[in-house]
């Protein structure tokens, strides 16, 4: 009598298989942004890719989800809402940018008889005296064609955004020194 074992058949081994990706009209791999993708678009656009690059890069790194209708909406609501948002801040700016335009600042600097400035008034200067009137910028913000060296009134442009600039006034005006007696003619 033959002795034989009973063998279990051998499983077979069938790859993981995910849901489809969905393909684009021209025949890639649709896929919406979750993060900016150099060269490829911004977080919540909807772009088609390779499915190499798409499986290989966008997908395991989460740079990308796929875009079913359910994500697109939600994408859709998140955008509405930022651009309520930014609505508001434009406002606020531009609130700001009419305070501006209102508004005079006086900077004491050391001067000689003619006017010219011992050193210059720049940026940092500007956004320190605004600062004194509860008006806070950035030093960026303010554009200047360069340092001011004399005394006398100057218009200096301020850009609060892309979207939104200003003027505000600027006196530079020589530093009052305390002069001591005895000077010439004692």
């Amino acid at each position: 009598m033959s002795k034989t074992k009973s063998r279990k058949p051998k499983k077979r081994h069938v790859p993981h298989r995910t849901k489809r990706l969905p393909k684009g009209p021209s025949g890639g791999i649709e896929l919406l942004l979750v993060q900016w993708v150099d060269k490829l678009g911004k977080q919540g656009d909807v772009v088609e890719v390779k499915p190499g690059y798409a499986n290989n890069y966008l997908l395991p790194q989460g740079l990308a989800t796929m875009a079913t209708s359910h994500h697109k909406r939600m994408v859709d609501k998140h955008k509405a809402r930022l651009l309520e948002i930014q609505k508001a801040r434009l406002a606020g700016l531009q609130a700001l940018a009419d305070q501006l335009r209102h508004e005079s600042i006086t900077i004491e600097a050391n001067a000689n008889e003619e006017g010219h400035l011992y050193g210059s008034v720049g940026a940092a200067d500007i956004v320190g005296a605004l600062k004194a009137n509860n008006v806070t910028i950035s030093p960026d913000q303010i554009l200047l064609e360069g340092p001011l060296k004399e005394l006398g009134l100057y218009t200096i442009k301020v850009r609060l955004s892309p979207e939104v600039e200003s003027e505000l006034k600027v006196w530079v005006v020589p530093s009052v020194t305390e002069e001591g007696s005895g000077g010439e003619g004692s």
